[in-house]
């Protein structure tokens, strides 16, 4: 069942990343979906960590590369500094940490944060409570914040 609901949340992501014009915006999402498919008691797959992970990662890509410019050395600050920000916000989300390295090295712009990341975030919390909720009939997430 839980490869079933992957399946479905990658196929609707991946519609959603090349209708915003971001092909590449599914690949930290296919990650989470695992995790919060998956693994839906697991910390990272908890909608603060899901969320947060992946808006603390993209903007702390965002700042480094605005700071230091689309180089290979900036990508890995970056994610560097984005594991850091997410630990220290209480945000860890592992697949999140792609995020960085997708802004550094193709020099996105901030619109990025929100679209994909942001709404893409967002529609992945509302399916997985549906999935869980509906499909499963389990409970998801063990809290929201």
């Amino acid at each position: 069942m839980a490869g079933l609901g992957g399946a479905l949340a990658v196929g609707i992501m991946e519609w959603f990343s090349r209708t915003a014009n971001y092909p590449l915006a599914v690949i930290p999402f296919a990650t989470s979906i695992v995790l919060v498919i998956g693994a839906p008691e697991a910390e990272p797959a908890q909608p603060r960590a899901l969320v947060g992970g992946h808006v603390v990662a993209t903007a702390v890509g965002l700042a480094v590369l605005k700071l230091i410019g689309p180089d290979v050395w900036a990508a890995a600050v970056a994610v560097g500094l984005a594991i850091l920000a997410m630990r220290l916000t209480g945000t860890f989300h592992p697949p999140a940490g792609i995020n960085p390295l997708l802004v550094v090295s193709n020099s996105l712009p901030w619109s990025f944060l929100f679209v994909p990341v942001l709404a893409g975030a967002l529609f992945l919390t509302a399916f997985a409570y549906l999935w869980h909720h509906m499909l499963r009939r389990q409970p998801w997430p063990r809290r929201w914040w």
